[in-house]
């Protein structure tokens, strides 16, 4: 596992375990994070509310706020946030926010070396709960503040390989999960942990779904932390 990098990040999460479902401590911007601290994942995927999925109508991008709002106040926008937290070798441009270079040494979703450039990025932040499942899984009910806390919450990102997250779509559990196998017992516990927090539920094939990939693992702990959930007054969404 990695050093995670950079202090931009209120309460730095997604320091799970990959192999062993064993749980591990790292060092980041807040001290020592400990993971597991919500529970066992497929106990919490065992919780979660199963209604069907209501309506896509309505849904835009703009309806969760801004991209990458700087919720946190750092001076630094999300998508950089995570960028410095996710990568290694990170260089910037202009200051310690702005993300130039850096490399994905195993992206969690392909397992392959990524390399990040400016401009020319082979490396997406994914929404591990994409918003449009979101939305009608209960955020399309939401005040704006919330649904702006949802898209800009750590806990709900990651640096991925580009082109297998966009295979993704706005997939949930029971149509898309990463082709890497080591890394999906993480990537549904960091699924089961937000949908959790903010209250969303699943569909019955998706819950199912998650119970199947947990199953496998049964002591992966559950992600805990990120960002309050309800963003700053000061930030409005459409």
């Amino acid at each position: 596992m990695r050093r995670l990098r950079g202090g931009a990040v209120a309460a730095v999460v997604l320091v799970f375990a990959v192999a062993g479902c064993k749980a591990e401590t790292k060092t980041g911007a807040g001290g020592p994070t400990q993971t597991g601290g919500g529970g066992a994942a497929l106990s919490a995927a065992e919780s979660l509310t199963v209604k069907g999925r209501a309506p896509k109508t309505g849904y835009a991008r703009d309806r969760f706020g801004a991209a990458w709002a700087d919720t946190d106040t750092n001076s630094c926008d999300t998508r950089d946030d995570i960028l410095k937290r996710d990568l290694r070798d990170v260089k910037f441009t202009g200051g310690t926010c702005k993300v130039s270079y850096g490399v994905l040494e195993s992206d969690p979703y392909s397992g392959q070396k990524v390399t990040y450039k400016r401009g020319r990025s082979l490396v997406d932040i994914d929404h591990m709960v994409a918003l449009s499942d979101a939305w009608q899984t209960g955020a399309k009910y939401w005040d704006a503040r919330k649904r702006i806390a949802l898209a800009n919450d750590p806990l709900n990102l990651l640096a991925v390989d580009a082109s297998t997250n966009r295979s993704k779509g706005d997939g949930d559990t029971a149509t898309w999960v990463p082709p890497n196998k080591a890394y999906r017992c993480t990537y549904v516990a960091a699924q089961v942990a937000v949908k959790k927090k903010y209250g969303l539920w699943v569909t019955a094939a998706e819950k199912a779904a998650m119970e199947k990939v947990l199953g496998t693992c049964p002591g992966q702990k559950l992600p805990s932390g990120g960002n309050p959930t309800e963003a700053p007054a000061r930030f409005h969404a459409d």
